[in-house]
């Protein structure tokens, strides 16, 4: 009688199986949703403002606040700035305060409605680049169709706030949300996206100049011009830090316009922007606190030249959040100037 083979045991697998045999295909690893980054001051006020909402509740407002930007309100100072100078321009003084709240309001929501829709735009790029992989919509956090949704509510939000000034203010504020729509799709077919986003975050300039005299003066239009300006310098800025991503995916910038040429195109740029405000200036009939502003602008601008010296991803990024001390110190001496006037 033949003997009864034994069983073998199964044998245990170790870390070495895992690995791909020779000639083998690797299989490519899918990114996890990584959670939004709460190591910002501005995500952990968030995180407290709804600690008393349920938990996936919670996640969820979280992530739609990053999607429109929430969590970093850098970009909405950057257009909260524009639209103070010309506030209290157009009214040579304090502004009105209805108006103050009407725009300033407004500047959080169509800041917010932007961030939304680049996203969407930006939904098959965003992940092929380091910087924007983790964002709501690029790690699978928030739909297409809910970043849609948001745009539309924000938008529809500043466009109630625009009924409460006059009928000027109302037809400027369709060329507004046009140029905030348009933005994001730029970047496919031009080297000049930069510009166009100058021009959507500067339409609030002669919208502010429409609600307080009912008209655009040519004063209104030279700060718009000098706005696109600074737009241009600042998200230049901030497309070095993508740049080789950007050459990677296809994205057009004048990052990569400029190529070797950036620095010293860059401050050819921040020389006509002070050059714009030094009319801008005269023609107002600014004193001295603005010309002490203008000063202390340019030299905010060479301390960001040199710390862009080398093209360093972080310095780069340094530099473009430094452009938020650039604009306050034009508000205060616009202030200023008026004040002692």
């Amino acid at each position: 009688m033949a003997p009864t083979p034994r069983k073998r045991k199964p044998r245990k697998t170790t870390a070495l199986d895992a690995r791909p045999r020779p000639g083998a295909a690797r299989p490519v690893a899918k990114p996890k949703p990584q959670p939004a980054d709460s190591s910002t001051r501005a995500t952990r006020v968030l995180n407290w403002l709804l600690k008393k909402l349920p938990p996936r509740q919670r996640e969820k407002a979280l992530d739609y606040l990053v999607l429109t930007r929430m969590d970093r309100p850098i970009g909405a100072l950057l257009l909260l700035w524009p639209t103070w100078w010309a506030l209290w321009l157009a009214a040579g003084d304090f502004p009105p305060w209805k108006l103050l709240i009407i725009f300033t309001l407004g500047v959080f929501a169509m800041r917010a409605a932007g961030c939304a829709i680049n996203d969407y735009a930006d939904r098959k790029l965003d992940p092929q680049v380091a910087r924007t992989a983790g964002r709501p919509i690029a790690s699978g956090r928030v739909t297409p169709r809910e970043a849609l949704l948001v745009f539309a509510v924000l938008l529809m939000f500043a466009f109630v706030l625009v009924l409460f000034t006059n009928r000027l203010t109302i037809e400027l504020s369709f060329a507004g949300a046009a140029l905030a729509a348009l933005y994001p799709f730029s970047k496919r077919y031009t080297h000049l996206p930069q510009v166009v986003l100058g021009a959507a975050f500067g339409w609030s300039i002669p919208m502010a100049f429409a609600a307080v005299t009912n008209t655009v003066p040519p004063l209104g239009w030279l700060l718009f011009i000098g706005n696109i300006l600074w737009s241009t310098v600042y998200d230049t800025e901030y497309a070095m830090v993508d740049r080789e991503d950007d050459l990677k995916a296809g994205a057009k910038s004048t990052a990569i316009l400029f190529g070797d040429a950036d620095l010293p195109i860059l401050g050819m740029l921040m020389g006509t922007f002070l050059l714009a405000m030094l009319f801008v200036g005269q023609r107002a009939h600014l004193g001295w606190p603005y010309w002490l502003a203008l000063l202390l602008a340019a030299g905010l601008f060479g301390y960001q030249l040199w710390l862009i010296r080398a093209r360093a991803r972080e310095a780069c990024l340094t530099a473009f959040r430094h452009n938020n001390w650039l604009g306050l110190v034009v508000w205060i001496g616009i202030v200023l100037a008026l004040a002692v006037r």
